[in-house]
């Protein structure tokens, strides 16, 4: 990951303009502590953190064509720029960086052309010869962008609001799968897949096909110069990431420089049982497996930090970044730039436990369609910023454009949870990975229930943080919240105080408008809520909310009875009985 901010039409072209520009450019120096770059262009400027990974002694940004009258600033991966270098083979391409093909393709196809991109981007391209100016964000939002407007007429790009806030009257989150151009005045969508236009797919489920675009998805993200590792939960996504990774690593160039032995991560309190389910999984594949721990106490101290750079208050964003941020810390202190991640799976499938409650299929996929829409305000913002805090760099092949299109357009029938045909949460996905001659996963590991994070492990961490929040947040304040806080206000102490953090660090009030809001359970959406009537009752993100899917929440199903005769809330026991909280462990 790289920091990227544009400044344009500001109408001053002073030292001190200059000077501004590279010292808030400095505010995301985390994101590429590699180089610094910077392009003045009259009243237009474009400057570059670099965290070099493809290219590192060549590929300095700002990018330019053969004359320098085109310049871009890319944060992001080009995974197929080799093949799009063949279609520009009449240009003169200045370094290695895959990123460069950007220049090229505009001056061949205009504006038209960031649907040819295969990758993960936000970028702004500066046409000097009119002073026009594109801006562009990859399909899912993978890589962060906002954009603003400054009280002298300028617009303002940046990867992170923290560059751009103190500067800017209004900004917001730069949509993904959109086009910002100054000659059509205005926001425009490049992406137009049929499931974001929310149609009920038909096509039939071949496990081969589902397979192949994931094998291809993941071997394209082994695009790197420098060491990398894979992010090893032991759930099924991250196992599926490693597993392919390992079986593919000897054939990439990276194994002719680093060798072929696969590099795994993962991070918990001590006796975690999801640091076992890792280690059994790297055992199984032969990976060279890391495992990191933490305390609650260490965890709590860093979320100040944590808040800062994720640049949210959202309750479950911040109580799984923090983990994958401290986790992020140790894996670049052993100089690796870049990890694999397991994002987007659960969305894709239906992976979370709510699912079970999907009337029908129509509603089990525009679910999907409202959760992959919203990944950039939740689990792509996390992977991305808790990452990109130390100057490491999250890949996301569950969200390759081709793969996320395959099994998008799978009739969903396939993808709802059927007990009576033996199939849990992730069916076809677990199915299409079930070979029994080059088993990819022990069948165990691959049948595995889902789990958004362990469960002992989770009340410890989850616990504390709610019991810091107490020490903070008063039953006054909570009580006044509305007040206070009128947008998104927050329900409970916990969220309360994340919320107080977020306040001091980013004072506007369009800093709070690009954090999402709305009752959710077990991670869904708000319209999902509605498939239970109890879930109104019980709104949490943690799996364990979902009552009567979870294997921890059956067991409290007569208690749950009893509690409410006894005029106990269901919030009371869902946090004290059924694991109400979330783990540590960053189940990726």
């Amino acid at each position: 990951m790289c920091g990227i901010l544009a400044v344009l039409g500001c109408s001053d072209t002073s030292l001190a303009k200059r000077s501004r520009i590279i010292e808030l450019s400095r505010r995301l120096r985390h994101r590429g502590p590699d180089w610094s770059g910077i392009h003045c262009h009259q009243d237009c400027y474009l400057a570059h953190q670099r965290l070099a990974i493809v290219d590192p002694t060549s590929g300095d940004q700002p990018l330019y064509n053969e004359d320098k009258s085109i310049i871009v600033t890319v944060n992001g991966e080009i995974y197929n720029h080799q093949e799009l270098r063949t279609k520009l083979s009449s240009h003169q391409f200045r370094t290695g960086s895959d990123c460069e093909v950007i220049a090229h393709l505009y001056e061949d196809y205009g504006e038209d052309f960031v649907d040819m991109l295969d990758g993960m981007f936000s970028f702004v391209l500066l046409d000097t010869r009119d002073k026009s100016f594109i801006a562009a964000r990859d399909a899912i939002g993978i890589t962060p962008l906002y954009m603003g407007w400054g009280l002298d007429g300028s617009i303002w790009f940046a990867s992170e609001m923290k560059a751009l806030s103190d500067d800017c009257e209004r900004f917001i989150s730069f949509p993904p799968g959109h086009i910002y151009s100054s000659k059509k005045g205005g926001l425009q969508r490049w992406y137009n897949p049929l499931w974001f236009l929310e149609r009920i797919p038909s096509s039939a489920y071949d496990p081969k096909v589902l397979r192949q675009a994931f094998e291809k998805a993941v071997v394209k993200r082994l695009m790197t110069d420098v060491p990398f590792g894979v992010l090893l939960s032991g759930g099924l996504d991250s196992s599926l990431v490693a597993s392919v990774a390992s079986r593919h690593l000897s054939e990439s160039n990276f194994a002719k420089q680093w060798g072929s032995k696969l590099h795994t991560f993962c991070i918990g309190l001590k006796g975690s049982p999801d640091l076992k389910a890792a280690r059994e999984v790297a055992d199984y594949l032969g990976t060279f497996h890391h495992e990191f721990h933490f305390t609650v106490q260490e965890g709590i101290d860093a979320l100040e930090e944590v808040i800062y750079h994720v640049e949210t208050f959202d309750v479950t964003t911040i109580r799984a970044s923090t983990p994958m941020f401290l986790m992020s810390r140790k894996i670049k202190s052993l100089g690796v730039k870049m990890v694999l991640s397991g994002e987007g799976s659960d969305e894709i499938f239906g992976g979370y436990l709510y699912f079970h409650k999907a009337p029908n299929k129509e509603e089990f996929h525009l679910e999907t369609c409202r959760k992959i829409k919203s990944l950039h305000l939740y689990d792509c913002l996390r992977a991305n910023k808790a990452t990109s805090a130390w100057g490491l760099e999250a890949r996301v092949p569950f969200l390759d454009k081709n793969f996320v299109k395959v099994a998008m357009d799978i009739d969903p029938e396939w993808k709802m949870i059927r007990p009576d045909l033996g199939r849990i949460e992730k069916w076809i996905l677990r199915n299409a990975f079930d070979d029994n001659e080059r088993p990819y996963l022990p069948k165990h590991i691959l049948y595995r229930q889902k789990e958004q994070f362990s469960d002992g492990v989770g009340y410890s961490w989850i616990d504390g943080l709610k019991d810091h929040a107490n020490q903070h947040v008063s039953d006054a304040m909570l009580n006044n919240a509305s007040f206070v806080y009128p947008e998104n206000t927050p329900s409970t102490k916990e969220a309360y105080y994340y919320r107080t953090i977020f306040e001091k660090l980013f004072p506007k009030n369009a800093a709070r408008l690009t954090v999402p809001g709305g009752p959710s359970v077990a991670c869904s959406s708000a319209k999902a809520v509605e498939w239970d009537a109890a879930w109104s009752k019980c709104l949490d993100p943690s799996g364990r909310a979902a009552v009567g899917v979870h294997s921890a929440a059956y067991e409290s199903t007569a208690s749950e009875a009893s509690a409410q005769e006894n005029g106990s809330s269901l919030i009371d026991l869902s946090e004290k009985k059924l694991g109400y909280f979330e783990a540590p462990t960053v189940s990726i």
